[in-house]
């Protein structure tokens, strides 16, 4: 399809004409089967509910065409309405348009559904097993119409995946503003997800496939590679007074799970932070795709030779991957009876959707798991909880033989704690950390420092390593003036920046991410913005982050694991995060129900801002970026934390106009008998 085709394309939306239906391709990885959960009136609402996007004329063909997609995936994707171009993020300018800013908006939703991107990219579904960019394909055909239509006095409303329509707005207003899975909060079960799915009413956005600031594996690398470095200096002796602490983990081995979206970054990070990366994944056809891509460098299916080719990489020091074709179960047993050293041990298995593909339980092979889910719903999870169980036995037998263990904030700890594993202290406590309270928590987001990330709408590499170069650049001169307490977070990030090209992290668009705080943020995005209007880069530039950062998620057991009083359970900072980044410049905003550790757990707010080179652009992301930092450290400060009672106190010395409301310490013997 040439570029004339695909303007026009865009731009008819859903068609008039009902387009042939596309052939199955069983060479890309699908969605397993949702839970067949509808009464038979729910059924029909469902169809009833999916036909509203279409004229009464096609109604007779397409509600039995649903029903059987119903019937056959639990959900109604819309097969037929997929398009027939490539998806792919493409060049900012090859996008039919009135406002550039949509643009950016249009490229970033065509990366999130990239083959070589998203992990069931025909379903919609980017990441994470449920976490959907759109519920239907009508759904992005009528999206991407009307980001082709939309001015700058317009703004576009996501309901879950639907478009409400394009409501007159102004300049300074958000382009577009998303939700994902709002539901009262009495309706965020798990089993309630998957009927209003299956209705077509509501989707699980994840963190970043929902907001459309996805970028690969390469999102989570680096927060991976930092939290490794850091779970290496645990571990080690402290260095010598003066000597350079770098985290190396070489001939040290990290073991884990996971090869699909987010979890695909492991082996490619435990390589970067020097480490024996040894990761499980129970699907083929994600083992190929990581060994293809170069983020494995070698795959297993046998155990006993892994050990023997572990064993001589411990010898060498090796920086591998090593992948094992099998059940993480399987892995973790192994090495128990072989009483195997292993340093470092996590989990990154879907656990947040356990039931429906997230997590495959051991004795049972991919495709029986895949129809036993379906078929035979309550012994798939007697077979989960059974499995969990027998892999945190094999964990603790490692463990009590010195391996630092860490939850990864994937709901593992929740999961195994539900399935009555072996899990729990005497208080009720998990006997291991969350790596938030444990790492990343008190080092990185204390201070301010989270998963800051950028795209070059040009699609050119070369625009993007400038990039590289230009953050290399602050944030060594931040690193002259910067206090001790933050330091080491400094080097961390200068060195991997300036290794960026070299450890080839680009799958998709050309993005980048680093940890900077609100200071090296503001400065970052104040270069790019100059280098914008000097047309020293080629084209705009998009700014994002993870969700998972300082303050735009709300999360018990991950982002805001080490908060301690009492306020972990409530949502008011990734609600206020959103809202505040609304108003303050930002060019789209989304607020989830859901993520990372599961849909009823966590809410979840993001951004994206498009620097155009404008004097708008630098008023909009010095205001939009302070705020979406320092209104996490605010929250974190008031909890007690050390490290956010310093970085508020400095960043109070510092802005004007700012003020904070700081704790007073309590004595903990003032404590002492009063009850």
């Amino acid at each position: 399809m040439d570029l004339k085709a695909f303007k026009k394309a865009i731009q008819q939306g859903i068609p008039d004409t009902l387009p042939q239906m596309p052939l199955y391709d069983k060479n890309i990885n699908h969605a397993p089967k949702r839970k067949d959960i509808l009464t038979k009136e729910e059924k029909k609402l469902a169809i009833r509910n999916a036909l509203r996007y279409f004229p009464a004329k096609h109604h007779a063909k397409l509600a039995k065409e649903f029903a059987e997609e119903l019937k056959t995936y639990g959900k109604i994707y819309m097969h037929r309405f997929r398009p027939q171009y490539k998806m792919y993020a493409r060049p900012i300018n090859e996008y039919p348009h009135k406002s550039k800013k949509a643009t950016a908006i249009m490229l970033m939703i065509q990366n999130n559904l990239d083959e070589a991107v998203a992990q069931h990219p025909h379903e919609l579904i980017t990441y994470g097993g449920n976490g959907a960019v759109f519920q239907n394909w009508a759904q992005y055909l009528l999206v991407m119409k009307y980001l082709s239509e939309m001015t700058d006095e317009q703004t576009l409303v996501m309901y879950s995946g639907h478009p409400l329509g394009l409501f007159p707005s102004h300049k300074n207003a958000p382009r577009v503003v998303v939700t994902n899975g709002m539901m009262i909060p009495n309706y965020s079960k798990p089993d309630d997800w998957e009927k209003f799915n299956a209705l077509g009413v509501t989707q699980y956005g994840q963190m970043t496939a929902g907001s459309y600031m996805y970028i690969g594996s390469q999102g989570i690398v680096h927060g991976t590679t930092i939290t490794l470095l850091n779970a290496g200096r645990k571990i080690a002796p402290s260095p010598k007074r003066g000597a350079k602490d770098d985290g190396s983990l070489a001939g040290k081995i990290f073991v884990s799970s996971g090869l699909g979206g987010m979890s695909g970054a492991q082996p490619k990070a435990a390589v970067i932070a020097g480490a024996i990366g040894v990761i499980a994944e129970i699907n083929p056809k994600v083992v190929e795709k990581r060994h293809k891509q170069g983020w494995v460098n070698e795959v297993y299916t046998d155990l006993d030779k892994l050990i023997e080719r572990i064993k001589k990489a411990v010898k060498n020091k090796e920086a591998i991957s090593l992948a094992y074709q099998g059940n993480i179960v399987s892995l973790w047993e192994k090495f128990a009876a072989e009483k195997m050293k292993i340093e470092l041990g996590s989990d990154q298995t879907s656990l947040h959707n356990p039931f429906a593909g997230g997590y495959y339980p051991v004795g049972l092979s991919l495709e029986e798991s895949n129809k036993l889910m379906v078929s035979n719903p309550n012994e798939f999870k007697k077979k989960v909880y059974e499995s969990l169980k027998r892999q945190v036995n094999a964990i603790r037998k490692l463990t009590d033989s010195g391996m630092y263990f860490f939850d990864y904030g994937n709901a593992f700890l929740l999961e195994a704690g539900r399935a009555g594993a072996n899990i729990f202290k005497k208080d009720g406590t998990f006997i291991y950390a969350s790596y938030v309270e444990d790492i990343m928590g008190p080092i990185c987001f204390d201070y301010g420092f989270g998963p800051f990330r950028w795209v070059c709408t040009s699609c050119n590499p070369k625009d993007l390593q400038l990039t590289d170069t230009i953050a290399a650049n602050v944030l060594e001169n931040i690193y002259k003036k910067a206090p001790a307490e933050i330091k080491q977070q400094l080097r961390d990030n200068i060195h991997w920046i300036k290794e960026a090209q070299k450890n080839k992290l680009v799958v998709g668009s050309q993005a980048r991410i680093l940890y900077a705080d609100g200071e090296g943020r503001i400065a970052i995005a104040k270069a790019f913005n100059k280098a914008v209007r000097d047309k020293k880069l080629s084209a705009p530039v998009v700014l994002g982050r993870d969700h998972h950062d300082v303050s735009g998620t709300d999360s018990p057991y991950r982002e805001t694991a080490n908060i301690y009083d009492g306020s972990r359970y409530t949502a008011d900072m990734a609600i206020q995060n959103v809202i505040g980044d609304s108003f303050r410049g930002a060019t789209w905003v989304s607020i989830h129900n859901g993520g990372g550790v599961g849909w009823g757990e966590v809410m979840n707010g993001g951004f994206g801002m498009v620097l155009d080179g404008s004097t708008d652009s630098d008023k909009n992301l010095e205001a939009m970026l302070f705020w979406d930092v320092n209104n996490g450290i605010a929250r974190r400060a008031w909890a007690r934390n050390d490290g956010a009672v310093f970085t508020a106190k400095r960043e109070i010395k510092r802005s004007k106009n700012l003020q904070i409301t700081l704790p007073n310490l309590v004595e903990d013997k003032l404590m002492e008998g009063l009850f």
